[in-house]
């Protein structure tokens, strides 16, 4: 299976994977808006087979498979985070360590 991988400049270490390349179509409106500007990294040809140095292969080919798209998100950052703060963009949170 191919894939089409972005970097996305709202937040380092953001990625999202493609199924067709440019096709966004089936990506949210609200994911969209939360990724900042998209930039075409690489293509790859993933397996079952396939170490991806962040992400477990089969959860990537699932997602890519049924919904389009996968998000690789950043260390220590969860969904929930994003869409809260694509809900609610004026707010600034502090990072903890």
């Amino acid at each position: 299976m191919n894939c089409f991988i972005y970097r996305c400049t709202r937040k380092q270490d953001l990625y999202i994977y493609l199924a067709e390349k440019d096709d966004f179509s089936r990506v949210p409106a609200e994911i969209i808006s939360g990724l900042g500007i998209t930039e075409f990294s690489m293509e790859l040809e993933i397996t079952p087979d396939t170490n991806l140095a962040k992400e477990d292969v089969s959860t990537v080919m699932e997602n890519l498979e049924q919904e389009g798209f996968h998000l690789q998100l950043p260390s220590n950052t969860s969904v929930e985070s994003i869409m809260s703060n694509i809900a609610n963009p004026h707010i600034t949170r502090r990072r903890t360590e």
